[in-house]
């Protein structure tokens, strides 16, 4: 039995077992077993064996044995492929004993300090541990990717909870990897418009033909992270299109698909990245055909540090919106006692870290619009502690009648739906749908979902007439999102969401249960409206007044600084803002507090205290969704003296404040 806490040390944890019947191994040349003569002689210790879950990028596979009387033990197959000059690693998977999830662990471990910790103690505490460190994380204070020695095995989870133990320790858990399931039932543009599909009026679409005269999302950037996407496909190709591309897996800058010679290839991400932003030039329209793209393959495993990467590489390269059609495996939606069912899969502190960031610093403090599926599990997305997180927006799936996609996950995480595909279902009187499910753009040519067969597409192979599940929703969705910032790029991010509230129409009003506060828990507020969003996002006139001075001056180390603005204003405000503007080599040093006019009798608010770590600089607009204590000066003047303490807490960084300024509006 092995415990793991992905949370806080009073969060629940999870248990392990391990398997009697898998394996799993690791080459050294990260080459398939089953491909080669080399290979032949490791690959017939598992020719009786089912390959279950493989992650090419890192040459690991997990096989199910045979282990009937009469064949060889697990440990007798171990032993053996241990011998092979190719095999790096041949040992035990854990399953969850609630969902029998199969888990693989890395030597690797997770950990962050309390942010007060001295950087020099978390270096100590890691080192006394037996780890060394691979990547200082900066997403998060005094946050690292650890390893410890090779063949250390199974003890890596005895290793995180003893350093979870101590006083200082916030979070610490292995890298466990699960299968990444991508949010996909089946492998055309009736959810952009109402149209005609085969002679039959479909009326069920997003408005996003009307949104489009009004904005096609000029100016905006979407991150995909998915499996490999085709950047050569000519709806994303065109000159100014792509922008840092990555892959987080193998990183590099090239987010191709890679396959690697696996059962599953890398198809996902080309049809999502189509649906939230294809030009529209050849075939296809995304939902924001002008918005540039940031394609970022992920094919680790739920739960890896590239995974974590994936979110700050978009952040830190000016993505305004990101889009995730993957999570934890779902549970078979035809089958409502599947054991996964209902069963909670936890975000890692890694990745929950990794949110707070990205919707906190993104876009220029603003914060990035996360938007995840909701799964294709017809089971509860509060069990899904990725999709349910409360810093991301859940999208479910409806379909082209206007009512649910059979298999869409329900639950009160739900925001929001968007049309993609549907399946008949008698056993739940589920009818067949109309259309076979969304179009939009495949891997060029033979290798994607349409290997050049019209039934599928086009003949060219270049697009693909059934994609659906949720993971077309959510990329739907995220085109939406765009178009709604490249009217209004002030917005915050908790201001998109709202929007989004206001600009969802109530669908299937007899099935959709929806509560005394319009939400369903199949539909969130409803379906998705484009031109009733962008409508809503563009900006109200208003009596705002913005005080800000460049002081240029310099942050000593170990020192404080105080500079101050005046106000005038003797009339009420409505809102207030608070903008700064640092240049520093390590802001993990530095405390920063806003002190009001004495005669407000109001408490100094604390901006920032030591967090980030050794990210550089800090430019960010704080307002009432990030520091609610500005709201308490709603309804009051706020004349008077303004005061900006800056004060170094750590040795050897030093930097400069660039301004200082308020933002307010008033009554």
């Amino acid at each position: 039995m092995a415990e793991v806490k992905f949370g806080r040390k009073d969060e629940p944890s999870i248990s392990l077992r391990r398997s009697d019947n898998l394996i799993a191994i690791r080459t050294r040349s990260t080459r398939s077993i089953r491909r080669g003569a080399v290979q032949a002689i490791a690959a017939a210790e598992v020719e009786d064996g089912q390959l279950i879950m493989d992650f090419p990028d890192a040459g690991v596979e997990v096989y199910q044995i045979d282990t009937s009387v009469g064949r060889r033990s697990l440990d007798q197959r171990k032993q053996s492929l241990r011998l092979m000059p190719d095999i790096r690693f041949a040992g035990g998977v854990f399953v969850d004993l609630a969902s029998q999830e199969p888990y693989i662990y890395t030597e690797n471990i997770f950990v962050k300090f309390i942010d007060e910790t001295d950087p020099e103690d978390c270096l100590t505490a890691i080192a006394e541990s037996g780890l060394t460190v691979k990547q200082e994380l900066t997403y998060a204070t005094n946050a690292f990717f650890v390893a410890a020695p090779e063949g250390t095995g199974e003890k890596i989870f005895d290793i995180a909870l003893a350093l979870l133990a101590r006083n200082n320790v916030e979070y610490c858990h292995p890298e466990l990897l699960r299968r990444r399931a991508k949010k996909a039932i089946f492998p055309t543009q009736w959810h952009l418009k109402t149209t005609m599909i085969n002679g039959t009026l479909i009326s069920a679409s997003a408005n996003v033909e009307a949104a489009h005269l009004i904005t096609k999302g000029a100016g905006m950037t979407i991150a995909v992270i998915d499996d490999g996407i085709d950047i050569d496909h000519p709806e994303l190709s065109r000159s100014g299109k792509i922008i840092t591309p990555r892959d987080a897996t193998l990183r590099t800058s090239d987010p191709r698909p890679k396959d690697f010679d696996s059962r599953f290839p890398d198809n996902h991400g080309t049809a999502c990245a189509g649906v939230a932003c294809a030009d529209g030039g050849f075939g296809a329209s995304g939902v924001a055909p002008e918005a540039k793209l940031i394609p970022i393959r992920m094919a680790s495993g739920l739960g890896s540090q590239q995974e974590a990467d994936a979110f700050q590489w978009a952040a830190d390269n000016g993505a305004d919106v990101i889009s995730c059609s993957w999570g934890p495996a779902d549970g078979k939606w035809w089958d409502l006692n599947d054991p996964k069912h209902n069963h909670f899969e936890p975000l890692p502190a890694s990745t929950r870290l990794v949110l707070d960031y990205v919707t906190t610093k993104g876009r220029g403090g603003k914060g990035c619009v996360v938007l995840f599926a909701a799964g294709n599990g017809n089971e509860s997305v509060d069990n899904d502690g990725y999709a349910s997180y409360e810093r991301v927006i859940a999208v479910a799936a409806c379909n082209d009648r206007g009512k649910r996609s059979v298999y869409s996950d329900y639950g009160k995480a739900i925001w929001c739906a968007f049309p993609s595909s549907d399946s008949g279902h008698p056993e739940f009187s589920h009818p067949e749908p109309l259309t076979t499910g969304i179009w939009t753009t495949d891997r060029v040519g033979a290798r994607g979902y349409n290997p050049g067969n019209l039934r599928l597409g086009d003949a060219a192979g270049n697009y693909a007439n059934d994609f659906g599940g949720t993971s077309s929703a959510c990329p739907g969705a995220a085109g939406i999102a765009a178009l709604v910032l490249a009217v209004n790029p002030n917005l915050k991010w908790q201001e998109v969401r709202e929007i989004f509230r206001q600009a969802s129409d109530k669908i299937d009003p007899q099935g959709g249960e929806y509560d005394a506060q319009g939400r369903s828990k199949f539909y969130g507020y409803g379906r998705l409206n484009a031109e009733t969003a962008v409508k809503l996002a563009k900006p109200k006139p208003q009596n705002s007044i913005l005080i800000s001075r460049n002081f240029n001056q310099p942050l000593p180390d170990l020192q404080s600084i105080q500079v101050a603005i005046e106000v005038g204003e003797v009339q009420p405000i409505s809102k207030l803002a608070v903008l700064i503007d640092v240049l520093h080599t390590y802001i993990g040093d530095l405390e920063i507090t806003l002190k009001p006019p004495a005669n407000l009798g109001a408490t100094n608010l604390v901006l920032h205290n030591r967090k980030g770590g050794a990210t550089r600089n800090l430019k960010q607009v704080f307002d009432e969704n990030t520091l609610p204590a500005l709201s308490t000066f709603k309804g009051k003047s706020i004349q008077g003296a303004w005061t900006l303490e800056i004060s170094d807490r750590a040795a050897r960084d030093v930097g400069t404040l660039v301004s200082f300024g308020l933002e307010f509006s008033l009554n």
